[in-house]
């Protein structure tokens, strides 16, 4: 986010519960050290704003060791589609980095049970939502947004391009002024966008919004957290 940075990561065996999952003092303490080998600027556990860690599924090959065991991933597939019986198809392992791949062979397992999955693979050169510009375009997006929506930080700006690419004109319309997105919650994100995430990405709550969809989080403070949980609370009463 242009003022943090960000160090990862362990591999570890998770055996608690899946609903409280954090990074350990022993583990932020280890990637401290591993970054004051190589940096000049010493850093230690009290310099930490925040820290998240997720669990993920390892095919278990043998290895033994979590950070030696493949990132591979495999299907199982159960059902055949006759007798109303609907296919399964069950995906083990896997990382974000092999997801096209992942999900072009899944379809390929289940064209033949399913006619709408029929035709070739065109994942491989169509653009994610929003990134439908040249690689190195952002500049000229950043130039257009500045000039039409003047009110904008260039920091805001930054972030917006960054997150929603062309996507962007889309909840900030025709706006020419900050009021014109609704409420400003802090740090340029407004009602126009906070409306955006809920109708488009399915956000629910302020951590959605402030950590899942953005990283907001790390600047914003509680009473702008609370005025976020508010506005969100109101508008999921609404649908």
């Amino acid at each position: 986010e242009r003022q943090f940075t960000l160090i990862g990561t362990t591999d570890r065996d998770h055996h608690g519960a899946l609903d409280q999952v954090e990074a350990s003092c022993e583990e932020i303490a280890y990637l401290c050290e591993g970054a004051n080998l190589y940096f000049a600027t010493k850093i230690t556990p009290e310099d930490v704003v925040w820290s998240y860690a997720g669990v993920r599924p390892l095919i278990d090959d043998g290895s033994g060791k979590p950070e030696a065991a493949t990132r591979g991933y495999s299907f199982e597939l159960d059902g055949d589609g006759s007798e109303g019986q609907p296919p399964l198809l069950s995906v083990f392992g896997g990382k974000i980095t092999t997801y096209r791949h992942l999900a072009a062979e899944a379809i390929d397992l289940l064209k033949p049970l399913i006619p709408a999955l029929e035709g070739e693979d065109w994942t491989a050169t169509q653009a994610l939502p929003g990134g439908d510009f040249p690689k190195q375009g952002a500049p000229a997006i950043k130039a257009r947004l500045a000039r039409d929506c003047s009110f904008l930080a260039d920091a805001w700006i930054d972030r917006i391009v960054r997150s929603y690419g062309t996507l962007a004109q889309s909840w900030l319309g025709k706006a020419k002024h900050l009021e014109d997105l609704g409420t400003h919650f802090g740090h340029g994100l407004t009602a126009a966008e906070v409306n955006y995430l809920v109708e488009r990405e399915w956000a629910r709550s302020a951590d959605d919004v402030l950590w899942r969809r953005s990283k907001l989080g790390l600047v914003f403070d509680a009473g702008q957290a609370d005025a976020l949980t508010v506005y969100l609370t109101k508008a999921n009463e609404a649908v």
